[in-house]
């Protein structure tokens, strides 16, 4: 326990998670949605682009490991919230990886807390423990809530596309890096690692950055050039015409148990197949279809498919009923004045911005396809993996392996002709993989939506995540061990 001041917090309700329910329906348009134009700061923007507060002791207690978190201002308006964390060993030479959790405009600091960060909070949402499995062990970490508005960040909230993100956190990275406590990372290899909306924001972000190192290349504009290495995208919504025939093959059949009746999958095929129904929105918002038609696809697939067949059980891990109670929620705990005052955060934390997410669902973008940009950074020669917990409905693997078999890609003749293998960790079967060139595919046994939460057989929680992490930020393709 590391703030020994927060120990009489109450007991938190279950995480809302990163996708909203609106009018019960998951993913659903927010027509009926009330929102508000400002948020609740005790700071304001200032001319020091990047304000850090250095080695709070919160989190990290590992000795000699160095920590820092606050704001990039990335306009005189716009403040993004980031919390870095150095490896754990070799920090100097080791990999510097951005984590964004998804949403649309959901906090990273569930992936910090409740996944792979240095310390988990605990299961009564009221302390800190230490965790061995920690991404930090091989990789410098940044956690970053975006976009403006997000988890602790705030200041202008008018982002609502993938693409619009995509620059705002360029423009935080050429700040960080630009900082003389942050300078030395500048040659590093850099990835991105994301999940849920994620699977929109890997690769349009991934293929922004590309773009921009070749214009800095070609000098048209001046900056940092991003080292680009790697990109890991879990449980993701990247290809929605690929993916959403997924829900009804997974409600009905998966490793556990049916999540919908025989009607019920009957009635959501029909509204994928009929005339007019989401495969025909969707086909129309991929034909160039505006934001309404777009917007309009995502509220009618979502309450008609996604939110259909969802049945009793908790759709970021099917082997609980809804809502699961785990992973905790860390509302209550990031919100405490002693631990803000100790990270230097200024403003009321939120898992999602509504805002942020009314946003993005007028714009559409939840039904654009991000496929393109995937096919892109793949053969621009990143070393990518896709991945997906076996337990997680709302972007199941059976959606996101019809994506994976949609790329086109350099690579992708191979790995059609592959078989699954079996992929073990400590000799324990863990999974199913397949490699091909510089692309990996990996489905994980037991774990939901936010994999490295998990555990599974005799391995140990965040085990089998860090074990796939350390071997692709290595730079090399899934094996067993």
């Amino acid at each position: 326990m590391f703030l020994p001041a927060l120990v009489a917090l109450p007991a938190a309700p279950a995480l809302a998670r990163q996708i909203p329910r609106i009018n019960d329906v998951f993913g659903g348009y927010p027509d009926q949605l009330e929102v508000t134009s400002t948020r609740n700061t005790t700071g304001a923007a200032t001319s020091d682009l990047l304000r850090v507060t250095e080695n709070s002791g919160v989190c990290e207690t590992t000795p000699g490991v160095y920590q820092a978190s606050g704001y990039g201002n990335i306009s005189s308006t716009e403040s993004l919230w980031f919390w870095f964390f150095e490896a754990r060993s070799n920090p100097d030479t080791a990999p510097l990886t951005l984590w964004l959790n998804g949403g649309p405009g959901s906090s990273s600091m569930v992936g910090l807390f409740d996944e792979h960060g240095p310390c988990r909070l605990n299961n009564d949402s009221t302390a800190l423990d230490y965790n061995p499995y920690s991404w930090n062990n091989v990789s410098n970490m940044i956690y970053l809530d975006q976009p403006v508005g997000v988890g602790f960040s705030y200041g202008d909230e008018t982002v609502g596309t993938s693409q619009e993100a995509a620059a705002d956190v360029w423009t935080f990275i050429q700040i960080f890096l630009n900082d003389t406590r942050f300078s030395q990372y500048q040659e590093n290899e850099f990835a991105i690692w994301t999940e849920s909306y994620g699977g929109h924001y890997g690769p349009t972000f991934a293929a922004y950055f590309l773009e921009q190192n070749d214009a800095i290349a070609n000098g048209s504009i001046s900056g940092i050039p991003i080292n680009l290495k790697y990109l890991g995208v879990g449980d993701g919504l990247t290809d929605p015409l690929s993916q959403y025939p997924g829900y009804l093959e997974y409600a009905a059949s998966n490793p556990y148990h049916p999540t919908a009746s025989d009607s019920e999958i009957e009635n959501a095929t029909t509204a994928w197949n009929e005339t007019g129904g989401c495969k025909d929105q969707i086909t129309a918002c991929y034909d160039g279809g505006s934001e309404d038609t777009c917007s309009a696809a995502q509220y009618y697939c979502n309450d008609n498919i996604l939110s259909a067949l969802s049945g009793d059980y908790d759709v970021y891990y099917i082997l609980a009923t809804d809502p699961d109670a785990y992973p905790p929620d860390p509302t209550d705990f990031l919100n405490n004045s002693t631990l803000m005052a100790q990270i230097g955060a200024e403003a009321t934390w939120q898992e999602t911005n509504d805002n942020v997410y009314t946003n993005f669902a007028d714009t559409g973008d939840w039904m654009r396809n991000s496929r393109p940009d995937l096919e892109y950074v793949i053969d621009a020669g990143v070393r990518t993996i896709v991945f997906d917990g076996d337990a997680d409905y709302i972007l199941n693997f059976k959606g996101v392996e019809a994506m994976v078999a949609a790329l086109q890609t350099n690579f992708s003749a191979e790995f059609d002709q592959l078989e699954f293998t079996n992929w073990t960790v400590a000799g324990e079967q863990a999974g199913l993989y397949k490699n091909a060139g510089t692309f990996s595919y990996v489905r994980i046994y037991g774990a939901g939506h936010e994999v490295a939460a998990y555990e599974w057989g005799n391995l140990a929680r965040g085990q089998v995540a860090l074990e796939m992490f350390s071997q692709i930020m290595s730079n090399s393709s899934v094996s067993s061990t």
